[in-house]
């Protein structure tokens, strides 16, 4: 496995690649659910390369960008056990130049949820990963369940600029206890990492209602709100019900719909979510329901 920084040698390495070539676009700080990318992406693809680049641009100014965690060499470790091909780690000077001015924009699908609460964040996102798109020119891009919207925008993106690349999603990966995976958990202490499970409690009771039944939409946040307020640490900032392309909220669920949150344990912002009408192993089975 080799470490590149500049486009030059990202590119000379891409040449020699032959089969499948395999993108698993990261900000580094890897975790299990990282990692899981990019063991999909070695069984789909005869190689794989992953980006490591905390993005500026989709930080707002009161936002983690310069606490956000940072070890390449962890990272980079990771990777080769994993069976990475290559990591290419550019620098800001590589991915914006100085005079930089050119961005992509996706246009509804980012003015809810997580858009309405960041208004730059996804501005920041679809422009850097158009650019990964073109500087790796992948056959195919995994991206986790986890960021269920960004999920979507980059679809649209990737369908409304002809990307030639096949759009992987791989399931949220949570500890034991149902935690789904982030970088950002390490902000949270003891104390903090306990509360934060009211979120997984709190989507599979969801789950559990709309399996026995329920479908209205206001019904199920509802329930769910009850388990935020047994829960102190806990500020819920969002509870979204919605359709799971164009993420349009929706008062009563046909087939399916996306769940999902944003939530504050301390000072540390979570988000999770689960799809109504689709199985989902990690919350299912660790409560017993069955769709």
């Amino acid at each position: 496995m080799k470490i590149v920084q500049t486009l030059e040698d990202l590119r000379e390495e891409r040449s020699k690649m032959t089969g499948p070539v395999g993108l698993v676009p990261t900000m580094g700080f890897l975790h299990a659910g990282h990692i899981s990318l990019v063991k999909q992406a070695v069984k789909e693809c005869a190689n794989v390369v992953v980006s490591i680049y905390v993005n500026p641009t989709q930080f707002s100014p009161t936002e983690d960008f310069a606490s956000y965690p940072r070890d390449l060499d962890r990272d980079a470790a990771l990777l080769k056990e994993a069976g990475a091909t290559l990591v290419w780690a550019p620098t800001d000077a590589v991915m914006y130049p100085s005079g930089y001015q050119t961005y992509v924009n996706v246009e509804d699908v980012t003015k809810v949820l997580e858009g309405a609460m960041r208004p730059t964040h996804f501005r920041g996102v679809t422009t850097v990963v158009a650019k990964l798109f073109n500087a790796v020119q992948p056959d195919k891009a995994f991206f986790g369940q986890k960021d269920a919207q960004q999920v979507a925008v980059l679809s649209r993106m990737v369908k409304d600029l002809n990307f030639n690349l096949e759009m992987v999603v791989c399931p949220i990966v949570r500890e034991k206890d149902g935690l789904a995976l982030s970088s950002r958990n390490t902000y949270l202490d003891t104390a903090q990492r306990q509360a934060a499970l009211v979120l997984s409690r709190a989507l599979r009771k969801a789950r559990e209602i709309f399996i026995n039944g329920e479908r209205e939409s206001q019904k199920i946040r509802s329930e769910m709100e009850k388990i935020f307020t047994g829960e102190p640490a806990a500020k819920v900032q969002y509870i979204s019900i919605a359709d799971t392309q164009s993420l349009l909220e929706v008062e009563w669920i046909e087939t399916q719909a996306l769940v999902s949150m944003a939530v504050y344990i301390g000072k540390t912002r979570l988000i999770d979510n689960t799809i109504l009408g689709k199985p989902d192993p990690a919350l299912d089975k660790s409560s017993g329901l069955v769709l």
